[in-house]
């Protein structure tokens, strides 16, 4: 019945030697942790570094470290705006998502499959859909900036607006290539279909 925090005091606590190795991981993460408070970068080259562990290619993770720093400036604009709450930045985010993809990041999940509560739905995304979530959040925070939104009613309109800058030009992606930018695919799936995808270029070199 314990959460994250009170199972890693408890650990902290045993006085078994058994613990050691865990209580050395803790000592260790939590220098790192003071490391990037001295140093932010070295949060990002980490960042970087666990997403290249797990199989994501480095053009991918530019693009989700560039979302990261998106989703920052939006979050620190609401806050100015009086919007301080989780279940309203959940409420807002869920607007720009509607707008973009036609779907709340709830019913997103549910289109890629992710039943896990702790599967992060920007990590199952492919390279175009995370390029689709930085224009609606960007022109959210641009807008609430422009119009100088103040609390969550008003904001949630301009979460409205911003996301359908985004929606409108996925929408135009999609009548001229004739192909959805959501995708079912999530990450557990897109490393086996890029590798295929790369053992099909070694066969033909006509491929880009």
């Amino acid at each position: 019945m314990a959460d994250a925090e009170q199972l890693l005091r408890l650990i902290q606590s045993i006085p078994s030697s058994k613990a050691e190795p865990f209580k050395r991981w803790l000592a260790k993460v939590g220098y790192e942790r003071l490391q990037e408070i001295e140093n932010p970068e070295l949060a990002s080259t980490r960042t970087r570094e666990i997403y290249r562990q797990k199989g994501y290619s480095d053009a991918w993770i530019e693009k989700r470290m560039r979302g990261i720093a998106v989703r920052d400036e939006l979050t620190d604009e609401w806050q100015k705006r009086g919007v301080k709450e989780q279940t309203d930045y959940a409420i807002l985010t869920a607007e720009i998502s509607k707008a973009t993809f036609g779907m709340t990041p709830k019913e997103y999940r549910d289109h890629k499959a992710l039943a896990h509560p702790g599967d992060n739905l920007r990590d199952h995304m492919t390279d175009l859909e995370l390029i689709f979530t930085m224009p609606g959040e960007a022109s959210t925070t641009e807008i609430a900036r422009t119009t100088d939104a103040q609390g969550v009613p008003e904001n949630r309109q301009v979460a409205k607006a911003g996301g359908t800058v985004a929606g409108n030009a996925r929408k135009e992606l999609e009548r001229k290539s004739g192909r959805k930018v959501s995708t079912e695919e999530n990450f557990k799936e897109i490393p086996e279909s890029r590798r295929r995808l790369e053992d099909a270029g070694a066969d033909d070199e006509r491929l880009p």
